[in-house]
């Protein structure tokens, strides 16, 4: 069972750890397991808000599977230790996946990740962060970035966001429109980033019919799935269903189902798989399908 861990800084943001965790949380509910920890140098941590965390001093062990996420906080503060940076790099180097939420990034900055890499922070604080790491690329005005496994959000709400991304990439786009549909969020956030999930990026609309076809592509995006099939799940002729679907979300059906693939593919590749696997993996029957879109992003 992966872990969720939670670095919590003092003055950190109740939001920005609260949104994410419920997001793994509503997941679990939801027969996608996965273990949340909180960690701190000291305890409990104090909050912006004013609420007192509880969270552990030791680390739990970590797996490659596991995510690491660093939630802001409103500064002055004390900043993570050498030990804490030292651990946060360590999960990166074994292959894990580290997340900044808004100030966040800083932590992730201190401890080196950012030299290199795309990355974003809270629009306020975004030429901060580019001054303080000058290596790192900062990218202007996007929900999140995720960069070789290295992870940064602009903050506040979008920590839901980059929360649903992760579980999109992780465990399906299904699962993550099971968790959004859950938080009656929808995954509706927009952003100009090409980061930003297909899955968010596409059900940024209020037709119920066109949600219930997606959450139907969502669950078996790697399956064959024809016009008729997607006409009989909602009740509607096949016109119909192109018509609606091309009116809510720019796309063809199909279109949509590629765009889910060619996404779960990118995550195979960065994560080390080969073409072959990725193109299996992702539901595209010949590998030179994906080189071929891929070669057109």
């Amino acid at each position: 069972m992966p872990r969720v861990v939670f670095l919590l800084i003092p003055r950190v943001h109740l939001l920005d750890v609260a949104g994410p965790a419920q997001v793994f949380s509503t997941a679990a509910d939801l027969g996608h397991e996965h273990t949340l920890s909180y960690v701190a140098e000291d305890t409990p941590v104090a909050t912006v808000q004013g609420v007192p965390l509880h969270a552990e001093r030791a680390w739990p062990d970590l797996e490659p599977d596991d995510l690491v996420i660093v939630p802001g906080w409103r500064g002055p503060t004390r900043m993570a230790g050498a030990d804490t940076l030292h651990r946060l790099r360590e999960h990166h180097a074994a292959g894990g996946t580290v997340a900044g939420i808004c100030a966040g990034a800083d932590a992730l900055g201190r401890a080196g990740l950012l030299d290199g890499r795309r990355c974003t922070t809270h629009h306020a604080t975004q030429d901060e962060l580019a001054r303080l790491y000058p290596r790192a690329e900062v990218v202007r005005d996007a929900l999140y970035v995720e960069d070789e496994r290295v992870v940064t959000s602009a903050g506040v709400a979008s920590g839901i966001d980059v929360a649903l991304h992760l579980l999109s990439t992780r465990r399906g786009p299904y699962a993550a429109s099971q968790v959004a549909r859950a938080m009656v969020v929808y995954g509706r956030r927009q952003g100009a980033s090409p980061q930003i999930s297909a899955l968010l990026r596409h059900r940024g609309h209020n037709d119920d019919t066109v949600h219930r076809l997606q959450d139907l592509i969502d669950a078996r995006f790697t399956q064959r799935l024809t016009l008729s099939t997607l006409a009989d799940a909602v009740g509607c002729s096949e016109r119909t269903v192109t018509r609606l679907f091309r009116h809510a979300t720019g796309l063809t059906p199909l279109a949509y189902q590629t765009a889910l693939r060619l996404e779960r593919a990118e995550h195979l590749l960065g994560q080390g798989a080969t073409t072959e696997t990725a193109a299996r993996e992702a539901g595209f029957g010949d590998p030179r399908m994906l080189r071929r879109l891929r070669a057109r992003m």
